[in-house]
């Protein structure tokens, strides 16, 4: 708004060179004092309305403040002409562009067509038609062509916001996309190393060196393979692959000391749905260890559904929302849903499943 504020008043310092003008012809014409004096003070508070009128016109207000702002530029305008004459009806140029730039095509049409029609009226009435008639002319084809500015000017506004609004969701949505990878991968993979500790430890305490060695190669590998999985989350380009993702699991539920019954082929579900099942198995598999306290997992797969049972204290997520809200989203992409909850008989079962 600033620029293009400078650029008016740049502008109109050319413009309004048509104002001194005016001002040279009256004073020295046969009008009584007081009307030179009246319009002198109004050509100068017309043009000062003029050149400040970007402040009210271009600024963050409603299209109302903006129509009061030009009526009030109009009704000066007017009254110069009604003090100097409808040989000065041109003036009117200044308001009436402004109009026409500044306002919806409605109000520009109510206003500027108001004003265009009462000149003309006045000047039939007056019989000055055929001497000042061609102002009117000028009159409307300025303000047909501020008209064509101003649209174009506020639908560069409405492209603007617009695309500063995807940029927005873009950024939104990038973040989105990180926070739930990132609690994935390490929600599953801290938990995992964490129960592989506890059992390396409980080796080392009863002095089995050899198992507990063979732990903690373990937690070496899941730790790279986690700091690998965070890189590739961070640039974008990681995939999960659900037949990797029961391996895991059946690791990680064997490190806990559950008892899995897991798939030993997913070749059944729908390839396309293969990455996203693979987020649910590994969310599935996360609470499991985290919070149900079960001793039985077991893990059914269709070519559209995935179902992650425990027989635990029916108990499927740590802080509300976090995760399910995560499996949400990722199946709502494809057209999916996800239903969790306590079953009747004891347990917990997280279901997903793809119209």
């Amino acid at each position: 708004m600033r620029e293009k504020s400078r650029w008016w008043m740049f502008g109109s310092l050319f413009i309004l060179v048509y104002v001194p003008g005016v001002i040279w012809e009256v004073v020295p014409g046969d009008r009584p004092l007081w009307t030179k004096v009246a319009a002198i003070v109004l050509l100068v508070a017309y043009s000062a309305a003029w050149i400040a009128s970007p402040r009210v016109l271009w600024g963050d207000h409603s299209d109302n403040v903006r129509t009061a702002a030009c009526l009030g530029l109009i009704v000066l305008g007017l009254l110069v002409v009604v003090l100097l004459g409808l040989s000065y009806a041109g003036l009117m140029v200044y308001a009436m562009a402004t109009t026409a730039m500044a306002l919806p095509t409605g109000r520009v049409l109510a206003v500027d067509g108001t004003v265009l029609t009462g000149l003309a009226v006045a000047m039939f009435v007056t019989h000055d038609f055929p001497r000042d008639g061609g102002q009117l002319g000028t009159l409307l084809s300025v303000s047909l062509g501020m008209a064509a500015m101003g649209r174009m000017i506020r639908a560069n506004k409405a492209l603007e916001a617009a695309q500063q609004e995807i940029a927005t969701m873009a950024v939104t949505e990038e973040r989105n996309r990180l926070a739930r990878d990132l609690h994935d991968i390490l929600g599953h993979s801290l938990t995992t190393i964490a129960l592989k500790s506890g059992v390396a430890r409980r080796l080392l305490e009863s002095d089995e060196t050899g198992r507990a060695t063979d732990e903690i190669r373990e937690i070496e590998n899941l730790t790279r393979q986690a700091l690998s999985d965070v890189r590739t989350t961070v640039s974008g380009y990681r995939e999960v692959s659900l037949s990797a993702e029961v391996v895991g699991a059946r690791a990680a539920l064997r490190a806990a000391g559950v008892e899995a019954d897991l798939p030993h082929a997913v070749d059944n579900v729908r390839p396309e749905l293969q990455g996203v099942f693979g987020y649910v198995l590994r969310e599935g598999i996360t609470n499991v260890l985290r919070h149900a306290a079960a001793s039985r997992c077991e893990v059914r797969l269709g070519d559209t559904w995935l179902e992650v049972r425990d027989d635990g204290r029916g108990v499927g997520v740590g802080a509300p929302g976090t995760g399910l809200q995560g499996l949400a989203e990722r199946l709502a992409e494809v057209g999916g849903t996800v239903i969790a909850g306590p079953l009747t008989g004891g347990g917990y079962r997280l279901r997903a499943e793809v119209a």
